[in-house]
C-alpha cells in the first residue's frame, strides 16, 4: 500500500514555476506553427503540393487511423517530409508530454488538499501559479484546435516515419487521440476538470473580493483619487502598502481571463448566484479576451456554443447574450474614460517623481499599479480595435471609442515612469534595503517568536529569511553594481555583512527568499499539520510585503516587464504603425511620439528560449520598425523646418534692394488714402502685426509643431533595441544635412535651357536666412547645427557632394566659365577697369541678363563667401583649363609660322622687311589677337574673383591673412634651388588666398599638366626642351607684331567711361604679362622673364611707332586707343617700368592718345 504524498517532498512550487514557463514556450511554438500553416507563403511545401493532394485528403479523412499502404505517392519524398515536418511533429509531442505533467501536478495538488491554501490574498504565488497553469493549459488546447492542417502534418510525418522505419512513431496513437479529443476543446476540458472542481473553485472564489475592487470605473477612480500622491499631503512620505500588495498590480486582464475561462471548466458552479455575478461582470468588460499574443477568443460566442450543448446550463445563454450587449454598448466608453483618467494620473506621477525622485521609495507601489492599469487599457484597446464585435448592437458606439488619438500620451507617460524607475534604481535599493533591515526583519522575528508548534521546515525557512534580510546594509548599494552574489556566503565570523566583503560590481539576489515563501505556501495544506497561513494572515501579509520589498532591490527589470511590457505591439504591427502615423499627423500629440520607438525595445521580452527560431524574425521586425519610426519623425521635423525656411526666405527676399523701388515710387506719387493703406499692408514686416494673440498664423502653428516634435526627438539621446543603439538626433542630423544640401543647390535656380541663375548676393541672403532658421533648431533639440553647416557647406565648395550630385561650386563654375565669359567674348560686354566689373555696352549685351549684375564686387564677394577658397580654386582651375586650350592653339599657329617669326625676331629694326614678313602672317593675326583677348578676359575675371576672395578672407580670417602677407614679404627671391622651392610654396599659398603673384602658380601648373600628356594620351617626357622656350619667344613676337592690327578694327575704340576698349583689347595687358611669365617659368627660364618682356616691349613699340608713318586712315582709325594699350601693358607688368617704356616709346604719344580718346568720347 503506497503512502500518501507529503507536501514538503513534492516540490509543488518548483513544478508550478517550471511548468508555467514550459507552457509559455510550447504556446510560442504552437502559435508559430498556426501562423505558418495559415500563410500560403510560409506553410510547408508538401501541404500545398498538388501531387500529394489526394494523399492529404485521405489522411485527414481517416485520421488518426491511417493506412500507410494506401499512401505510396509519399514514398519518393518520405525523407524530405520527415525533415520538413519534424519540428512541427515533435512540438505536438512536447505538448502531449506537457499535458501529462500538468495533469499529474493538478491531481497531486488535489490529493494534497491544497484547496485550503489557494487564496490570492494570502498565498499569492501559489494561487497565481495554479490559475496561470490552468489557463495556460486551456489556452494551449484551444490554440491547438485552431491550427490548420494539424491532422495533415501529423499524418504525413507518421506515414513517412513508417515508410522509413517500417513502423509508425510511438507517440502517434496518443497524439492522434489528443487531436480528436480536443476538436471541441471546452467539452473535453470541462470533463477533465471534474476531479479538480474543488481546487479550481477554491482558487477562483478567492478572486471574488479582489476583482470587484479592481474593476472600477473612471469615476470611482477619480472619487478615490487613485494613484494621486498629493491627495493626502500629510501621508506623502509614508510607504504605500496594503495587506495584499502583489494583488494591487496584478493585471486586470489576467484576472478576467482566470474568471471567464476558469468557471467554464467547472460550469455547474455557475448555478451559484455569487459566482454567476462575478462571471458576468468579466463578460461585460469586452467581447474578446486574449489567448496568446494577437490570438483572441470571442468569448461570448465561444461560451454560448458550449452552453447550448449543456441542457442544465441553457438558462445561462440569455445571461451571456445580455452580457454581450452590455459589453458592446458600454465597455468602449468605460475603457475610454479609464484611459483619460490614467493619462492625467500617470502624468502627475511622472512630474512629481521627476522633481522628487526620493519619493520613488515609499510610493513605488503606486508606480507599478499605474503601469499595470495603463498596460491593461492599452491591451484592451489593441485587441478590441483589431477584432470588432461579431454582431452589432443598436445603442453601441464602439467604433468611435476604439480609435484613441490620445493613446501616444498614455504610452509616453508609461515610458517616462519606466525610465524613472531604471534611472533611480539605486534610490529604490537604498530605501528598501533600509526597510528590509530596519523594519521587516524585526517584524518577522517578532511574529516568529509568537508562533507556537512551528514545523521544522517552516522554522528553518523563516529563520533563514529573517537572518538574510537582517544582514543588509546601505553601503552594499553604494558599492554594489552588476555582479550577482549570494548574501549567505559573505558573512564574517559574527554573521554580519561588511563593506569589504561585498565585491565591487556586485548586486543582490533574493530569489531564494521568494522561492522559500512559495514553498511555505505549498506546504500549508489541509493534509498536513503545522503552519496554516489562513490562520496566520498577519504573517502572510508581512511576508508578501517583504517579497515586494526584495523585488524593489533585485527584481526591478522583471517587475517592469511584468507590469508594463508592451511587446504585444510586435504582433499588432499594423495598428502600431497606424497609431504612429496618426500621432505624427496630430500636432497636439507630437511630443509623445517618441514612445513608439521606445516600445520597440520591449519586443525582445516576448521571445522564449523554447522557440529560438522566432528570435531572428522578431529582432528584424523590431529593428526595421524603430528605424522607420525615427526616419519618419526626423523627416517630419525636416519638412516643418523646410517650410519655415522657405517662408523666411520669401520674407527675406522682400527686404532686398530691388524691391524698394516700387515703395519709393508709391511715396512720391500722391494717391488716395485707401490705396496708401493697401500699399502699406504689403510692406515687409506687416506679417508681424497682431490684433490678438489668439489668432495663430501658419508660422505660429509650424513653430508649435516643430517644438512638440523636437521635444520627442530630444527626449532621449539613444534608444536601445536588441544589441543596437539608435540615436534619434542623428536621424535629424542626416535629414537636415540632406535637405540643406538640396535647398542650397535648389536656391541657385540654375536653368540650363535659358542659362538663368540666381545672383550670388541674393543666394547668399537666402542661405543666411536658411541658416538662421536652422540655428533656431538648437533651441528645441540638443544638436550642434554647426556640424550640419560644416558638413554641407564644405561639400558645396567641391564640384560634387558626397552623393555625387552637383554643388553650388559646380553650377557657378559652369555658368561663369561657359556662359558669362563666352558672352563677353561674343561682344557687347566689356571689362570695366574703373567699375571693376563686366559691363553691358548695349541693350543686346544685357539680354538675357546684365553682366554687371553678376560680376561686380558685391556679387563676386558673395560668391567667394558661398563657395570659399576651395570653390574659388575649382573655378580658377576651370578658367586655367580654358586658357591652356587657347595656348595650345597659339602654339600650333607659332609652329606653322615659325620661320617667318624667327626672321621677324632678328629683323625687327628693319621696317621694310618687317612689313613684308607681316603680310605673310596676315591670315593668322586675327586668330592670335582673338585668342589672346579671350585669355585676357579670363584672367581679368579671375583677377576680380581673386580680389573678392581676398576681401572675404580678410573679414573672416584677418590674422591668418596677415600671416600670409608676412610670408610673401619675407620670402627669398629664389636665387638657389631651396629658395626657389620656398618661393613656389609661398606663391601657391598666396594665390589660394587670392593674392596676386608675379608668376601665376595655377597657370604654370595647368600648362605643365597639359603638356605632360601628348595628343595620343601617352605620358611624354616631362623635361622641357629648348624648343618650348623658342616657341614661347616666337609667340611673344607674334603677339607683339600683331598689336598694331588692333588700330584698324572698329571695335578697338576706347570707352573712357569704363576705361576699356570696346573689344576688350585692354585685357591683353593682363593676359600678356600673366601668360608669358607663366610660359617662361614653365620652360625653366623664370630668370629670363624680365629680359624677354623687355624684348616684347621693344618689338611692340617699334611696330606701333610704324603706325605714325601710315597715311591710310583705315589703318590708323584707332591708333590712339592702341597706344594706350601699350601703356596699360607696362602698367600691369611687375617686370617692366615706365622708364623702359619711355626709352622705347615716347610718352608724349601716350599722353596725346589719352587726350584724343577723351576728347573723341566727349564729342562722340
Amino acid at each position: 500500500m503506497s503512502r500518501a504524498p507529503i507536501a514538503t517532498e513534492q516540490k509543488v512550487a518548483e513544478k508550478l514555476t517550471i511548468l508555467n514557463d514550459r507552457c509559455i514556450g510550447i504556446l510560442t511554438r504552437i502559435y508559430n506553427i498556426k501562423k505558418a500553416c495559415g500563410d500560403a507563403k510560409s506553410k510547408p511545401a508538401f501541404l500545398s503540393d498538388k501531387s500529394l493532394e489526394s494523399c492529404i485528403k485521405h489522411i485527414v479523412r481517416k485520421f488518426p487511423n491511417i493506412d500507410s499502404k494506401s499512401l505510396q505517392a509519399l514514398s519518393s519524398v518520405r525523407t524530405d517530409i520527415m525533415k520538413s515536418l519534424s519540428l512541427y511533429y515533435y512540438t505536438f509531442v512536447d505538448l502531449l508530454d506537457l499535458k501529462d505533467h500538468i495533469s499529474e501536478l493538478l491531481t497531486l495538488m488535489g490529493v494534497l488538499g491544497m484547496h485550503e491554501s489557494l487564496d490570492i490574498g494570502i498565498s499569492y504565488d501559489l494561487t497565481k501559479g495554479y490559475l496561470d497553469l490552468v489557463i495556460n493549459y486551456v489556452t494551449l488546447m484551444v490554440l491547438l484546435s485552431r491550427v490548420e492542417d494539424r491532422k495533415a502534418v501529423l499524418g504525413l510525418f507518421n506515414a513517412a516515419h513508417e515508410m522509413v522505419n517500417n513502423q509508425g512513431d510511438p507517440s502517434f496513437p496518443r497524439l492522434g487521440q489528443m487531436i480528436m479529443d480536443y476538436e471541441v476543446p471546452l467539452k473535453k476540458l470541462s470533463e477533465e476538470f471534474v476531479p479538480h472542481t474543488k481546487l479550481l473553485s477554491a482558487a477562483l472564489s478567492s478572486l471574488h473580493q479582489l476583482y470587484p475592487r479592481r474593476n472600477l470605473k473612471a469615476d470611482q477612480w477619480r472619487a478615490a483619487q487613485m494613484l494621486s500622491l498629493v491627495n493626502n499631503p500629510s501621508q506623502l512620505l509614508n510607504p504605500a502598502q496594503t495587506d495584499t500588495m502583489p494583488c494591487e498590480y496584478l493585471s486586470l486582464d489576467t484576472l478576467e481571463r482566470w474568471i471567464s475561462l476558469g468557471y467554464l471548466l467547472i460550469p455547474h458552479t455557475l448555478q451559484n448566484p455569487q459566482v454567476l455575478d462575478i462571471w458576468t461582470q468579466t463578460l461585460q468588460t469586452g467581447w474578446v479576451i486574449t489567448l496568446f499574443r494577437d490570438e483572441v477568443l470571442h468569448i461570448h460566442s465561444f461560451i454560448q456554443s458550449f452552453l447550448e450543448t449543456r441542457k442544465e446550463l441553457s438558462k445561462r445563454v440569455s445571461d451571456v447574450k445580455e452580457s454581450y450587449n452590455t459589453a458592446v454598448s458600454t465597455a468602449p466608453l468605460m475603457h475610454r474614460e479609464r484611459r483619460k483618467y490614467l493619462r492625467t494620473a500617470l502624468k502627475e506621477l511622472s512630474l512629481i517623481l521627476t522633481d522628487q525622485p526620493g519619493l520613488l521609495g515609499p510610493k513605488a507601489l503606486f508606480v507599478f499599479m499605474g503601469l499595470s492599469f495603463a498596460r491593461d487599457e492599452v491591451l484592451w484597446l489593441l485587441r478590441h480595435h483589431e477584432n470588432p464585435p461579431l454582431q452589432k448592437v443598436k445603442s453601441g458606439k464602439s467604433a468611435e471609442d476604439l480609435v484613441d488619438r490620445q493613446l501616444p500620451e498614455l504610452l509616453f507617460h508609461m515610458e517616462e515612469l519606466r525610465a524613472l524607475v531604471k534611472k533611480y534604481s539605486q534610490v529604490l535599493q537604498r530605501y528598501y534595503i533600509q526597510y528590509l533591515n530596519g523594519y521587516d526583519a524585526i517584524a518577522l522575528n517578532q511574529l516568529m517568536q509568537s508562533l507556537q508548534n512551528l514545523p521544522e521546515d517552516e522554522s528553518i525557512i523563516l529563520s533563514s529569511m529573517c537572518s538574510e534580510i537582517g544582514q543588509l546594509s546601505v553601503k552594499q548599494v553604494d558599492e554594489g553594481g552588476s555582479q550577482s552574489i549570494n548574501l549567505s556566503s559573505v558573512t564574517n565570523e559574527n554573521g554580519q555583512l561588511t563593506v569589504k566583503q561585498v565585491d565591487e560590481g556586485s548586486s543582490f539576489d533574493f530569489r531564494g527568499i521568494r522561492l522559500d515563501w512559495f514553498r511555505i505556501q505549498a506546504y500549508s495544506t489541509q493534509n498536513r499539520t503545522g503552519l496554516q497561513l489562513r490562520d496566520n494572515r498577519e504573517m502572510a501579509a508581512l511576508i508578501n510585503q517583504i517579497v515586494f520589498h526584495t523585488k524593489m532591490v533585485d527584481y526591478l527589470d522583471e517587475m517592469l516587464n511584468e507590469t508594463s511590457d508592451l511587446s504585444i505591439f510586435c504582433f499588432f504591427s499594423k495598428q502600431f504603425e497606424d497609431n504612429f502615423h496618426m500621432c505624427l499627423e496630430f500636432p497636439a500629440q507630437n511630443r509623445y511620439i517618441i514612445a513608439f520607438p521606445l516600445i520597440c525595445s520591449h519586443m525582445q521580452a516576448c521571445t522564449h528560449e523554447v522557440c529560438p527560431e522566432e528570435r531572428y524574425h522578431i529582432r528584424e521586425r523590431s529593428l526595421s520598425v524603430v528605424n522607420m519610426f525615427l526616419e519618419e519623425m526626423a523627416k517630419e521635423a525636416k519638412n516643418i523646418i523646410t517650410t519655415i525656411c522657405d517662408e523666411q526666405c520669401i520674407l527675406s527676399d522682400k527686404l532686398l534692394p530691388k524691391h524698394t523701388v516700387p515703395l519709393i515710387l508709391s511715396h512720391k506719387k500722391k494717391e488716395k488714402k485707401k490705396k496708401k493703406e493697401e500699399a502699406a499692408e504689403g510692406r515687409p514686416g506687416h506679417e508681424s502685426y497682431r490684433k490678438t494673440r489668439e489668432e495663430l498664423t501658419t508660422m505660429d502653428k509650424l513653430h508649435m509643431a516643430l517644438t512638440e516634435l523636437c521635444f520627442a526627438i530630444n527626449y532621449c539621446s539613444q534608444v536601445q533595441v536588441w544589441e543596437y543603439t539608435f540615436a534619434p538626433r542623428e536621424y535629424l542630423y542626416q535629414h537636415l544635412e540632406q535637405r540643406f544640401a538640396r535647398a542650397l543647390v535648389g536656391m541657385v535656380m540654375y536653368n540650363e535651357t535659358t542659362s538663368e541663375i540666381a545672383k550670388p548676393s541674393e543666394l547668399l541672403t537666402s542661405v543666411r536666412t536658411y541658416m538662421s532658421v536652422l540655428q533656431t533648431v538648437e533651441n528645441y533639440v540638443h544638436i550642434d547645427i554647426t556640424r550640419v553647416f560644416n558638413n554641407v557647406l564644405l561639400q558645396q565648395t567641391q564640384l560634387q557632394d558626397s552623393h555625387g550630385e552637383k554643388t553650388i561650386t559646380a553650377l557657378y563654375n559652369t555658368w561663369y566659365a561657359d556662359i558669362l565669359l563666352r558672352r563677353v567674348s561674343a561682344g557687347h560686354i566689356v571689362f570695366s577697369k574703373n567699375q571693376r566689373a563686366f559691363v553691358s555696352l548695349t541693350s543686346e549685351g544685357a539680354q538675357p541678363f546684365a553682366a554687371e549684375e553678376f560680376s561686380d564686387v558685391n556679387e563676386l564677394r558673395a560668391l567667394a563667401e558661398l563657395i570659399g577658397p576651395y570653390g574659388m580654386k575649382a573655378l580658377n582651375e576651370n578658367l586655367m583649363w580654358h586658357i591652356a586650350n587657347q595656348v595650345q592653339e597659339l602654339r600650333r599657329l607659332v609652329v606653322i609660322n615659325k620661320e617667318v617669326l624667327l626672321s621677324m625676331r632678328t629683323n625687327f629694326d628693319k621696317p621694310e622687311q618687317m612689313k613684308d614678313l607681316f603680310k605673310k602672317l596676315q591670315p593668322e593675326v586675327d586668330s592670335v589677337l582673338s585668342r589672346m583677348q579671350i585669355i585676357g578676359v579670363i584672367l581679368c575675371f579671375r583677377q576680380l574673383a581673386q580680389e573678392a576672395l581676398t576681401d572675404a578672407l580678410e573679414q573672416r580670417i584677418p590674422f591668418l591673412m596677415s600671416s600670409i602677407a608676412d610670408f610673401r614679404h619675407h620670402v627669398p627671391n629664389g636665387d638657389t634651388m631651396i629658395e626657389n622651392i620656398k618661393l613656389q610654396l609661398v606663391n601657391e599659398m598666396s594665390s589660394a588666398a587670392g593674392h596676386r603673384c608675379e608668376v601665376d602658380p595655377a597657370l604654370v601648373h595647368v600648362l605643365r599638366a597639359h603638356k605632360s600628356v601628348d595628343s595620343k594620351g601617352i605620358v611624354a617626357d616631362k623635361e622641357v626642351h629648348d624648343d618650348e622656350f623658342i616657341v614661347t619667344c616666337l609667340l611673344m613676337v607674334f603677339v607683339a607684331v600683331s598689336i598694331p592690327k588692333l588700330a584698324r578694327m572698329d571695335s578697338t575704340c576706347y570707352k573712357t567711361a569704363y576705361q576699356s576698349h570696346a573689344n576688350n583689347s585692354h585685357c591683353l595687358a593682363l593676359g600678356i604679362n600673366t601668360l608669358f611669365a607663366a610660359l617662361f617659368t614653365y620652360c625653366g627660364r623664370a630668370q629670363d622673364i624680365e629680359e624677354r618682356l623687355k624684348e616684347f616691349l621693344a618689338l611692340a613699340s617699334s611696330s606701333l611707332l610704324r603706325l605714325g608713318k601710315e597715311n591710310d586712315k583705315e589703318v590708323i582709325k584707332h591708333r590712339d586707343a592702341t597706344y594706350i594699350l601699350l601703356h596699360e601693358i607696362v602698367g600691369e607688368s611687375p617686370f617692366l617700368t615706365m622708364d623702359l617704356l619711355e626709352a622705347c616709346f615716347p610718352y608724349a604719344l601716350i599722353r596725346n592718345a589719352y587726350h584724343a580718346v577723351h576728347k573723341a568720347d566727349q564729342h562722340g
